[in-house]
């Protein structure tokens, strides 16, 4: 029985996670949530898991919710409240979820207490790459995967030698505006950037699918968890989105992972590894896909995946400038502040105002992200 902290419960990948938890009780345990402000299905979760402890990082939410359910479980607030449940919380896997930046400090104190890191957050490993892996290989830490593209690489490079990698190819679906030219992009709305053909995701997640960024970090996360250069990361579109990544080797094989579009297996993979469960409930059906393509990526008309390489080759803090622009860009899309061609031009901007600091520590990498966000901010507002 592994006791389980999800990091970001209310979210899609929170959420999936519970569906795993709940189809395999005699198997994980739930010991503790945290949110940034839904306490609604917050309470729901309580309700049916009973987790020992919970963190809520609105105070004014977290005192609701104390109101609401009494004693029935220790509340938390705050991001300290966070960072508790993961420096003191008696669990064996850390499931790391939360969106973007925050996930860093909660995501450390777990690879400090040597716990199975099941890492989401992609952010984690793209803002603090070199210092994230440092850290696992210092305390013997194991992180997994949860990303269907990294999970798909690591299922592919299990028994495997890594000297006879040749390349990682990750897949890529295009997103929305896949087959739309870049002048079209100036007028696309919110709707339609929200409006991902295969996967149904957070928002933030959904948007950087359709700038392609979200490729662009999966390739600097791909480059820490797999330590390849970028000159043999590749990334392939593939829309149907059932090969979720592939490896060659240098004999001229490669491996795909091939499944239907659903989260729940990598998220079960990345918690019952090295076993795999029983379980049927995400079918492939080869006849009813049909054919399968592949294409370049346009990175002129997708800079921001262009963006991601450039940061890679720079290093420093030059990836977590661009996580950090690319987050503040993403919210001001949401918001209605720019149109969606703006991203990339504000992240741009901050890559060429903001110092880099190479082989930054722990701490220049927070303040770097705080310079980054409150530059971006003044210039939004």
């Amino acid at each position: 029985m592994k006791r389980i902290l999800i990091l970001g419960s209310t979210g899609s990948i929170g959420v999936s996670t519970l569906d795993i938890i709940r189809e395999f009780k005699d198997r994980f345990y739930l010991a503790g949530l945290t949110i940034d402000k839904n306490i609604d299905l917050l309470i729901k979760q309580i309700e049916e898991f009973h987790p020992e402890s919970v963190a809520v990082r609105d105070r004014k939410k977290a005192a609701e919710l104390r109101n609401i359910i009494g004693n029935k479980c220790n509340v938390l607030e705050g991001e300290e409240g966070i960072l508790e449940l993961s420096k003191s919380l008696d669990y064996d896997i850390l499931l790391s979820s939360m969106v973007g930046f925050a996930g860093l400090a909660p995501t450390i104190e777990g690879i400090k207490r040597k716990k199975r890191i099941a890492l989401a957050n992609k952010e984690t490993l793209v803002a603090a790459g070199e210092l994230v892996t440092s850290l696992c290989e210092n305390y013997g830490t194991e992180m997994l995967p949860v990303d269907s593209e990294h999970s798909a690489i690591f299922q592919c490079l299990v028994g495997e030698d890594k000297k006879n990698v040749d390349k990682l190819i990750l897949t890529a679906s295009g997103g929305p505006f896949l087959n739309k030219g870049k002048e079209e992009l100036k007028s696309v709305t919110i709707a339609d950037a929200l409006n991902h053909p295969n996967w149904k995701m957070g928002s933030k997640i959904t948007i950087d699918s359709a700038t392609m960024m979200n490729k662009g970090l999966e390739v600097i996360e791909a480059y820490w968890l797999f330590k390849l250069p970028k000159e043999r990361i590749e990334v392939v579109v593939h829309p149907q989105s059932i090969i979720h990544s592939m490896v060659a080797f240098r004999d001229g094989s490669i491996k795909a992972q091939i499944s239907t579009p659903d989260m729940k297996l990598p998220i079960l993979y990345a918690l019952s590894y090295p076993e795999r469960f029983d379980y049927k409930k995400v079918a492939t059906n080869f006849s009813d896909i049909g054919t399968l393509s592949f294409q370049k990526p346009d990175t002129e008309k997708f800079e921001c995946l262009k963006l991601a390489y450039d940061v890679m080759e720079t290093g420093g803090t030059t990836p977590c400038i661009l996580n950090a622009a690319n987050e503040i860009a993403v919210n001001n899309f949401l918001e209605g502040k720019i149109s969606f061609n703006k991203i990339p031009e504000f992240i741009n901007y901050a890559l060429d105002t903001i110092e880099n600091h190479k082989s930054p520590d722990l701490e220049t990498i927070y303040e770097c992200n705080r310079i980054t966000r409150e530059c971006l901010n003044k210039k939004f507002n």
